[in-house]
């Protein structure tokens, strides 16, 4: 771990915070060029995209990794956790930035909000990238109805419970985010994750409120289902997507299944890619990081990605 404790690790970047929607957002930043804005998932934060905020610097943009809120060295604040306004935590960020737009890279929870600010502010947009993730419709109607990816997904459910998740995720130092990495993780890259690498990412989790927060966008998710508040943001989430899209699944991700995923193209009008990674669980861009990075890069710097 590096000198600047568990969040501000050391690195070729730079660390700096910036206001945006409200609250204080920790990011790491590294190169110049057009903005490629990182949003991670759970159970991790920004260091997620170690691997490509070099790749992405060297190949001449401006990479940006973000905590999201409640998480890493972001404000943890009492409410706010809602998509629509983590969303909007997002494309504030590009606002403070000082950049147009951004292509967003998202995993996980972050493909997740990537998604949603496409949706709900398409100018600051540029292109859009979601890994292990699918569409919030496609997510919603797999989760309902589809009684495999209601199984895989048994964790979202499990978080409905008050307090409990909380004192899970932080007992024995965080053991059960080493637990989650070893278990969503591909069988082909038995290296990841190392014992180093899930040291981290516990010693982030067991940061006070941290683990209250990265479940509340969870709780969310289910809770709103039928309240008028999900209702509407499900409708909202018909819009099409109308900016290029790459989608990006580990064939073999056992929380979130290949088939879940697959669909999520006929909410999107415009170019669509959809990338299979061979034998990868939910975690490609640390499994694979340079094959991840290839074809992130590729995509980016392809002027007409195709359909």
């Amino acid at each position: 771990m590096g000198a600047s404790g568990p969040v501000r690790l050391d690195g070729p970047w730079t660390h700096r915070d910036v206001a945006a929607n409200g609250a204080r957002f920790h990011i790491a930043e590294l190169g110049e060029g057009p903005l490629v804005l990182l949003l991670h998932g759970f159970p991790q934060f920004w260091w997620t995209w170690r691997h490509q905020l070099t790749a992405l610097a060297d190949a001449g943009f401006r990479a940006v990794a973000m905590d999201l809120r409640g998480v890493g060295g972001s404000d943890r604040t009492p409410r706010g956790y809602d998509p629509a306004n983590l969303a909007l935590d997002v494309t504030g960020v590009i606002r403070s930035l000082g950049e147009p737009d951004a292509a967003l890279v998202g995993h996980d929870l972050g493909g997740y909000l990537a998604w949603t600010a496409a949706v709900m502010r398409p100018k600051l947009v540029r292109r859009l990238v979601v890994s292990s993730m699918p569409h919030p419709r496609r997510w919603r109607s797999s989760m309902l109805s589809d009684f495999a990816q209601t199984r895989a997904g048994s964790y979202v459910w499990g978080f409905q419970r008050p307090w409990v998740p909380e004192r899970q995720l932080v007992a024995e130092e965080g053991a059960l985010v080493g637990r989650l990495l070893h278990d969503w993780a591909g069988p082909r890259t038995p290296g990841f994750p190392d014992d180093a690498t899930v040291d981290i990412y516990r010693r982030a989790m067991c940061i006070p409120s941290t683990a209250h927060c990265s479940i509340e966008p969870y709780r969310w998710m289910v809770r709103s289902l039928a309240r008028p508040d999900g209702i509407q943001f499900n409708r909202r989430m018909k819009l099409p997507v109308r900016v290029p899209t790459l989608h990006l699944h580990g064939s073999l991700d056992p929380a979130v299944r290949t088939r879940s995923a697959a669909g999520s193209g006929e909410y999107v009008e415009a170019p669509y890619r959809w990338r299979l990674f061979d034998g990868l669980g939910h975690f490609p861009h640390e499994e694979d990081p340079i094959g991840f990075s290839a074809e992130l890069i590729s995509w980016l710097k392809d002027p007409e990605p195709d359909r």
